[in-house]
């Protein structure tokens, strides 16, 4: 069974364009492109990848499927697109010409009205994308899950995944609401988990892999085996782990289930959702 990576990043970094990658982050102030990441998937035996967007601009979304033309390995895109713009529905038609592309983000954790996902004219956006076929991915923080909930079930249809587990304070082991919300939006069949991104909500210097193993219950008991997929969130992971060790994370909490529902979380769900 093919692994896939389900959630990765490339970037030529620029000081001004990428701020959030602030001076405790050096490690990744530098450029990470496709010549980069083929050899660790290699060696890790993963044998594709979905690069996601990180600048919220249509240039991103030319330069993402520029590598996946040169590069097979990268075998999806999610890109970002304006869903408030009144020519929305041509921006989708625009972009099924790219067999790559498969859905789209917004940077919702970063948003100052944490209800940003429920605003009538963002939605319109969102009901479009089933007709054309596109996933949707939810970047937001812990406090706004149950915005989400109400969004996600507003659209029972649309294939939407929370990225990095929604983002628990792992550091701090705050937990509780976290997983209370968690558990509530899981009960929408069509949204699925990335188990993505977790090592840089914990102590980046002193993490331990039981860490992570009170959130992965709730997330797998929530999810299922069937709607979790692996993520390295590759670069950033690097400002506290490598990529061997964030796929050691998972592969010491996901040993313990069946080889068919290993298969799932290692690369048939990404499969399945992104249509890959």
């Amino acid at each position: 069974m093919p692994r896939i990576d389900s959630h990765q990043h490339f970037w030529q970094y620029d000081p001004v364009q990428h701020a959030w990658i602030n001076d405790d982050m050096e490690i990744i102030q530098q450029d990470f492109l496709p010549v980069h990441l083929e050899p660790i998937l290699q060696e890790y035996g993963i044998s594709g990848c979905v690069t996601v967007q990180v600048d919220q601009t249509e240039e991103e979304n030319a330069i993402l499927l520029g590598h996946a033309a040169k590069h097979d390995f990268i075998k999806g895109v999610v890109g970002w697109i304006d869903l408030k713009a009144e020519n929305i529905e041509d921006r989708l038609a625009y972009y099924k010409q790219f067999e790559k592309l498969k859905g789209f983000r917004h940077i919702l954790q970063g948003e100052a009205d944490r209800a940003f996902m429920l605003n009538a004219d963002f939605k319109s956006g969102i009901y479009k994308l089933k007709q054309f076929g596109y996933t949707y991915d939810i970047l937001i923080y812990t406090d706004q899950i149950a915005y989400a909930n109400e969004f996600a079930a507003a659209f029972p249809d649309q294939p939407f995944v929370i990225d990095h587990i929604a983002k628990p304070k792992i550091k701090e082991k705050d937990i509780d609401g976290w997983a209370k919300d968690m558990r509530a939006i899981a009960k929408n069949e069509n949204v699925y988990c990335k188990v993505s991104g977790m090592v840089t909500e914990a102590d980046w210097k002193n993490w331990k892999i039981a860490d992570f193993t009170p959130y992965l219950d709730v997330v797998f008991e929530a999810f299922g085996t069937d709607r979790v997929m692996y993520g390295s969130d590759w670069p950033v992971c690097r400002v506290a782990a490598t990529y061997g060790e964030m796929m050691g994370i998972c592969e010491s909490y996901v040993g313990k289930l069946s080889e068919a529902e290993q298969d799932k979380f290692w690369g048939e769900n990404a499969i399945k959702f992104y249509d890959l």
